[in-house]
């Protein structure tokens, strides 16, 4: 299987609660590390420097199995 990371940038706090931004989807993990580097310096993310999150996702596999919402 072939993986892809997805870089997330994840912030919580009193007037966001949880706000979560997909940043991008690499090929791999150094890639995706070296994308966070250049994106510290900017607005926004430079006062929120540890909200990035990087998940390895398998392609072709279902991620998310057992639905949601109340029964």
């Amino acid at each position: 299987m072939e993986t892809v990371y997805l870089l997330w940038h994840v912030r919580g706090d009193d007037e966001y609660k949880e706000n979560a931004k997909l940043i991008g989807v690499f090929p791999s993990d150094d890639l995706a590390r070296a994308a966070t580097v250049t994106l510290r310096l900017k607005s926004g993310f430079r006062e929120h420097p540890d909200g990035f999150e990087i998940n390895a996702y398998e392609l072709g596999q279902v991620h998310w199995q057992d639905g949601f919402g109340v029964e």
